[in-house]
């Protein structure tokens, strides 16, 4: 299976190259990078208006603003994508689900596998711990642009998914009076070297449970986005997530 990776040359695209070139069904055909620069092996460019190469899939680890010229490339030669980035806005969610009309899509905040069956083990309590309280903390690398993580967010929209009055509060930086019943309280820390930890906290009358992932690579992130690449090619254009992957 022929690949591009988009963002090569950025921390998780050097970790994604090395697992693509050591998995005997794949072959990177080539990388984009505004930062460009020759690697052994592949050819590279800064943009996908330059690539000459086919593919059957390209997997995306870079920015959003990366989003018009991937979809522009995957669209005119019909490629399907993973796109593996975070930080995406109302519009360009729209953008990646009109895309979706026309070619495959794979769209996930975090491709660990053991996140996505966090997500499930989350809505699992959600809906059996119906008056403990929700709270959600993330810690990540000083070198996180995006503040609270995709995965956050998925987490905390795992809970809505089961209690819809739930109202998000982004800290509590300034806030007075008591926990509301419905909030669901979403925490980020920064610093070092940290890969990435979730812990979606349950708190009842006299216990509490908690839900934790911990990331000890960013291996597991590139390996979960090749099992989405071999997962998807062989679909039908639509959106797809892990959800669909896993069941």
């Amino acid at each position: 299976m022929k690949v591009i990776i988009n963002g090569y040359s950025g921390t998780m695209g050097q970790v994604l190259t090395k697992c693509v070139a050591d998995d005997e069904e794949l072959e990177l055909v080539a990388g984009i990078s505004p930062k460009h620069h020759d690697v052994d092996g592949f050819n590279t460019y800064s943009s996908f208006a330059d690539v000459k190469e086919d593919s059957d899939v390209v997997i995306d680890f870079s920015n959003p603003l990366a989003l018009d010229g991937i979809l522009e490339y995957c669209l005119k030669t019909k490629t399907p994508v993973v796109l593996a980035t975070t930080g995406y806005n109302d519009e360009e969610m729209e953008k990646i689900h009109e895309a979706a009309k026309q070619i495959p899509v794979f769209l996930s905040f975090n491709m660990s596998l053991g996140v996505n069956i966090l997500l499930k083990l989350v809505k699992e309590a959600a809906k059996n711990l119906a008056n403990f309280d929700i709270e959600i903390i993330e810690k990540h690398h000083n070198k996180k642009v995006d503040s609270p993580s995709g995965t956050a967010v998925m987490i905390a929209n795992a809970v809505k998914e089961i209690r819809e009055q739930s109202e998000f509060i982004y800290g509590r930086h300034g806030r007075t009076g008591k926990r509301q019943q419905n909030e669901v309280g979403i925490h980020a820390v920064r610093g070092g070297t940290i890969v990435g930890e979730h812990s979606a906290i349950f708190a009842g009358n006299d216990e509490i449970l908690e839900i934790n992932h911990s990331a000890r690579s960013k291996n597991v992130f590139a390996e979960g986005a090749i099992a989405a690449a071999k997962y998807l090619v062989n679909q039908k254009p639509g959106f797809y997530n892990m959800d669909d992957m896993l069941g």
